[in-house]
């Protein structure tokens, strides 16, 4: 304590066992800023620093902010530092945050050169960046020429942030999270929208932004994290002397001030645009009621009242779940629903989206009323339920991700940035102990929570917010007439000069987007600082019940067992395919045995971390026209939503993932296992689950459920993996055996018939131990002598002002050689060419190329202002990789990029699993790393003449978006 290191003075150590680490305090002494390490054996180390930014109009200043000074710094001036260390480092993670109130920027890596690398590029980018005009331009907003060349064409808005949020704003449940918060703290930050509102952006001056950088980005108002087992005094001697040495101490003015409390409560309306998957076009009206709760920094509050609201929601034994959803006026929650412990007060919201608009008033009535049964009620909560969600907190604390330091860190960002002190944050044994004893003390501590907060008497809580969102039909025209109307007033006030200096800052910036960029300035890894093989995972594979193969790999996976068993669907009529992401996301919420739904999700809470049953689709490793499918059992994540909320939850997840769906669409013609991922996941089964939510008879869909089970728990088509400590597999395998026993096999004990399936034993790993003779992990692949790859273009007509562009060619599997090549190529074309044609130019928030593992090599966009001139830009990236425009670094550089993800960290939970799920072997994982390092000049430009080019290999394309007047006149789209 008071150690003086580096220009910081330690002010407090404290072990927390709990979470098995140690957490230093410390302040640095010039500058007053703030610095929390976590010592972890985790070599996967972390640092993030963030900065409270609080913006007091809609302008997205931090959010612009965020991007520009990843744009270029004094020590590192070329353009674009940030993604290029993408490709000059092995990071497990790097990226940056606009949150309401604070701005992040975390990365992490295995390497401690590249720690510090990466360090040294983060430190100066957000303490000394160049902040130019022309990042700002590129970044934030510009008025440009629709072709910068021809001042001609129409002055438009361009911009990444400006379409990034055009895109954020298509996505209903984000208006209504976004109008929530600006309604419910409407006196300070809280009122505007960080990320900023596209019909504001344009208000944002460059002068504006280097202010807020002023104020804004100061060591006195940071705080800075690191965890991880690399050694402390190494970073705090490296940010001491290259970024805080250099200011001096200021008091910040960004405190964000207490929420004046309501004397009465609020109602507000507003509306959104319509929603065209909807499964009922009378029922898109959303509610809530929100109640605002106290300071998030009294953390023992924060963590009773966070238990509480998953008391209050949480599951089909919830208060609200038996109200609200068990009422059958909506689809599901609305957004937000439950505790948020992001802002400086806290909020808890309940409420119903896809409701009439005329049950507004019910639904308002319904929470009232369950608020005053649970006050009433003799018992507020079983004791069963309560230990249940005390069970889960405690295996969330023992549970291993691959990635908690980011975790971590995101875990403490609010509370921390408003002053709370993060360390009693993380003390979770403490505040549970401090929990069971108020509760053991006052066994109405919970309901007269309740009533202290939601129940709106004179002495209590008046701050209460009802919210309720209609669609317009006319909401996005509206929307673009603000923007044309904005963009006129904008036109209208430039002079002649304007206009000509507008035109020639275009043209500057296109010249300055096209210019080879020297990034020798940066520092970077070698390819030779990859490691040249990879460690291998042991595990044994034994029979169980017989002839059951399961793969036991032992795992320091602190006293959790998890298990999985997969269940080949292979033999599966046609016709219930594309209802088996239904029956497995109903599967463990129907009840089972002599246990009802409602019991069995007790059950399930009380003795397990959850239980989740998902469908995959595993291609082949040698053949692109074989694969296997069926659902992947795994007792590691929490309950997903019950059957009615599947179509509303596909059809809110478009905007957010429209490059995802056009993907999978473009790939869908290109392999027999493209077709059925489309069929599990991708817009077809979008549409299943809008019909199947629209029929008035359900009958005939639950009639397919048994008929499902009947193929799916049968153990003639099971395998099961086991990862747990040494210490308890002895334990797991008689658990298995009993499991497996009591699972059903054919009526006939016989396989079934199988036409064309290629059975294919697995190699097992090299350190496998005693391996049972004849009993390695068979995976049973179908071969589809049907199946011929095609071309098929589809546009999806969606209300939205941004597209999502998806282009698929069908390529070669994992085990072909070429896939190396491939997969280094597709890197390549993203960091050297797609980056600065679709998001410099372009203005589209992302895009680039990547390859999957069965060979399908997808070219996308995401909020991309432009379609047809993205799929041109993809067919230029094609021929600029058969010109072999590239150089000896360009390929290092997408190796270390390739490499990174790679050699990413897995999780103990998750050792094996490549072997158990998909076949591959650790020397398979080893031959292919050693084909990644041959992979060279020659080979790329070959494999980029073999496949992408057209004629050369199939390929199929989507487009997510508006209409489109050129594609609607091409005959060779499908219209959808």
């Amino acid at each position: 304590m008071g150690e003086k290191i580096h220009g910081f003075t330690v002010n407090q150590v404290t072990p927390v066992p709990e979470l098995f680490l140690t957490a230093v305090k410390l302040s640095h002494d010039s500058t007053g800023a703030r610095y929390l390490h976590l010592a972890r054996e985790d070599k996967n180390n972390l640092f993030s620093v963030q900065f409270r930014t609080t913006p007091m109009d809609s302008t997205g200043v931090p959010h612009v902010l965020e991007h520009t000074v990843l744009c270029g710094s004094q020590k590192y001036p070329c353009r674009d530092p940030f993604f290029k260390m993408l490709n000059r480092s092995l990071s497990t993670f790097m990226n940056a945050f606009t949150a309401s109130d604070y701005t992040m920027y975390p990365f992490s890596t295995q390497n401690p050169k590249d720690f510090q690398n990466l360090l040294s590029v983060y430190l100066d980018a957000t303490f000394f960046p160049c902040l130019r005009e022309l990042d700002f331009w590129q970044e934030g907003w510009r008025l440009e020429h629709e072709n910068p060349s021809d001042p001609q064409t129409p002055l438009i808005f361009k911009g990444v942030v400006f379409n990034e949020m055009k895109g954020a704003f298509t996505d209903n449940e984000r208006i209504f999270s976004q109008h929530l918060q600006n309604k419910l703290l409407p006196d300070h930050t809280y009122s505007v929208v960080s990320g900023g509102d596209p019909l504001c952006i344009p208000e944002l001056t460059w002068e504006q932004l280097r202010r807020f950088h002023a104020t804004h980005y100061h060591p006195s108002n940071a705080r800075f994290f690191t965890y991880g087992n690399f050694p402390l005094e190494g970073h705090l001697k490296q940010i001491h002397e290259e970024a805080l040495s250099k200011f001096q101490k200021m008091e910040p003015s960004t405190a964000v001030p207490a929420q004046q409390p309501w004397d009465q409560p609020r109602e507000f309306h507003i509306t959104c645009g319509p929603d065209s998957l909807a499964t009922d076009a009378a029922k898109q009206t959303t509610v809530s009621v929100s109640f605002l709760l106290p300071d998030i920094t009294d953390t023992f509050e924060a963590f009773t009242l966070n238990l509480l609201s998953s008391l209050l929601i949480a599951g089909p034994n919830s208060p609200f779940y038996k109200a609200l959803i068990e009422s059958g006026l909506g689809t599901d929650f609305s957004p937000d629903v439950g505790y948020n412990g992001y802002t400086r007060e806290a909020y808890f919201s309940v409420g119903l989206q896809g409701i009439a608009e005329k049950d507004v008033k019910t639904v308002r009535e319904l929470v009232d009323r369950t608020i005053e049964e649970v006050i009433d009620a003799l018992k507020g909560f079983e004791d069963d339920r309560i230990e249940a969600l005390l069970h889960k907190i405690e295996i969330q604390m023992k549970h291993q991700s691959a990635s908690f330091g980011l975790a971590l860190t995101s875990y403490i960002a609010s509370c921390w940035n408003h002053d709370g002190d993060p360390v009693e944050l993380l003390q979770m044994g403490s505040q549970l102990t401090k929990f069971r004893k108020c509760l053991k003390e006052n066994p109405k501590f919970l309901q007269e929570k309740v009533e202290q907060y939601f129940k709106i008497l004179e002495k209590n809580n008046q701050h209460k917010l009802t919210l309720s969102m209609k669609p317009d039909d006319r909401y996005y025209e509206k929307q673009t007439q603000m923007e044309t109307e904005k963009l006129e007033q904008k036109v209208n006030s430039l002079s002649q000069a304007d206009k000509q200096q507008i035109y020639e800052k275009g043209l500057e910036l296109q010249t300055q987007q096209s210019k080879h960029q020297d990034a020798s300035c940066l520092p970077a890894l070698k390819v030779s600082d990859i490691e040249p093989t990879m460690p291998f995972t042991k595990f044994d594979i034994a029979l169980a019940a017989g002839d059951i193969p399961v793969q036991y790999c032992p795992q320091p996976t602190n006293g959790m067992v998890y298990f999985r068993a997969f269940s080949s669907l292979n033999t599966l009529p046609e016709d219930l395919r594309p209802i088996v992401p239904l029956f497995c996301s109903v599967l463990t919420k129907m009840g089972c045995g002599i246990l009802n739904y409602r019991e069995q999700a007790q059950q399930i809470e009380l003795k397990t971390g959850g239980m989740t049953v998902t469908p995959h689709v595993l291609p082949d490793d040698s053949q692109l026209d074989t694969y296997e499918q069926g659902p992947c059992f795994e007792e590691e994540e929490h309950f997903k939503v019950l059957v009615r909320m599947s179509a509303q939850e596909l059809s809110n997840g478009i905007p957010d993932s429209g490059h995802l769906y056009a993907a999978l669409r473009a790939s869908k013609t290109l392999t027999p296992a493209g077709d059925l991922q489309e069929t599990f996941g991708g817009m077809d089964q979008v549409k299943v689950m809008k019909r199947i939510a629209e029929m008035t008879d359900i009958k005939p869909i639950l009639r397919k459920l048994p008929r499902i089970k009947k193929y799916l728990l049968n153990c003639d088509n099971m395998r099961c993996s086991v990862n747990a400590s040494a210490q308890q597999m002895p334990q797991a395998e008689k658990e298995v055996e009993n499991f497996l026993r009591n699972v059903g096999r054919s009526k006939k004990e016989r396989k079934p018939v199988r036409p064309h399936i290629v059975e294919k034993p697995t190699p097992s790993g090299p350190s496998g131990g005693a391996h049972v003779s004849g009993s390695q992990i068979v995976r049973k692949l179908i071969t589809d002598p049907t199946f011929k790859p095609c071309q098929m273009k589809t546009h999806f007509v969606l209300p939205f002002p941004v597209n999502y562009v998806g282009e698929c060619v069908r390529t070669v599997p994992y085990a072909n050689p070429d896939h190396a090549s491939l997969k280094i190529l597709a890197r390549l074309m993203t960091a050297k060419f797609l980056h600065t044609e679709i998001r410099e130019k372009g203005g589209a928030y992302g895009g680039g190329a990547k390859l999957s593992h069965s060979g399908i090599f997808t070219l996308y966009s995401y909020r991309d202002p432009n379609s047809i001139e993205t799929l041109q830009s993809f067919g230029k990236a094609v021929d600029w990789a058969k010109s072999g425009k590239f150089t000896q670094q360009d390929i290092d550089e997408a190796k270390l990029s390739v490499f990174s993800a790679v050699d990413s960290p897995v999780a103990p939970s998750d050792k094996g699993m490549d072997h158990f799920l998909y076949g591959l072997s650790d020397e398979m994982k080893q031959a292919y790393r050693e084909q990644l390092f041959a992979v060279n000049h020659d080979k790329l430009t070959s494999v980029s003449h073999k496949y992408l080019g057209i004629g050369k290999s199939t390929h199929g394309l989507a487009i997510l978006g508006p209409e489109n007047s050129k594609i609607a006149k091409d005959p060779s789209w499908i219209i959808r």
